[in-house]
């Protein structure tokens, strides 16, 4: 399998019914673009929770605790991360009780900058977000032009021959994965946001947030 084959999945996948399940999904990501500080908060404790942890398990917490990410104390994340069985309840307890200094402005500081200058901040300033979770958070809160780049993402890139498997995921390498996964947006006639969605449903068959 090469580049090529990927690429007739991709566009094959688009006439099918699963182009309008991930037409909805983006269009959910652009309402939350317009929604409250509060809820992009929300949204970026969802990424922290997602890294080397599954997103349904997250999609769970946060359902749950959704404004309570803003106020809990330290212990009390920890106690509910744990009840709700996440692989690592204290650390993330911490990333998220020292994210809550930007739980009032999270929203502003993000749109006052273009969005590789959004990701770079995130990297720089929230404990927890490395280049991933911060290209999910943008995705997620509408932007459109960042990859989500897991393992789901490089085992596909690998079976078709595009890449070979990083020792590391530095930034120099995630961009130039990133590089690949842009030529091959431009090719389906899609955004990254877009190509995410539809490579996660042809890895996974699922398609989530």
């Amino acid at each position: 399998m090469d580049k090529i084959d990927l690429i007739e999945k991709i566009k094959e996948t688009k006439s099918t019914p699963i182009a309008q399940k991930i037409k909805e999904r983006t269009n959910a990501f652009d309402n939350l673009n317009q929604q409250s500080n509060d809820k992009w908060f929300s949204e970026l404790c969802f990424c922290i929770l997602t890294a080397n942890f599954n997103a349904k398990g997250a999609i769970k917490i946060q359902e749950n605790l959704f404004f309570n990410f803003a106020v809990l104390p330290q212990n009390e994340l920890e106690k509910q991360l744990r009840q709700f069985g996440h692989r690592f309840p204290n650390k993330r307890a911490e990333f998220i009780f020292e994210a809550q200094k930007y739980s009032h402005n999270i929203k502003t500081i993000i749109t006052f900058l273009n969005e590789q200058d959004a990701r770079t901040w995130l990297v720089k300033n929230i404990k927890g977000i490395g280049m991933k979770e911060a290209s999910h958070f943008l995705r997620n809160v509408g932007y459109c032009n960042s990859a989500i780049i897991d393992f789901h993402i490089i085992d596909i890139l690998i079976k078709h021959n595009i890449i070979q498997r990083p020792k590391t995921l530095n930034q120099k390498t995630y961009e130039k994965i990133e590089e690949e996964l842009r030529k091959i947006a431009s090719e389906c006639d899609l955004n990254l946001s877009q190509l995410d969605l539809y490579l996660w449903y042809l890895e996974t068959e699922t398609v989530l947030k």
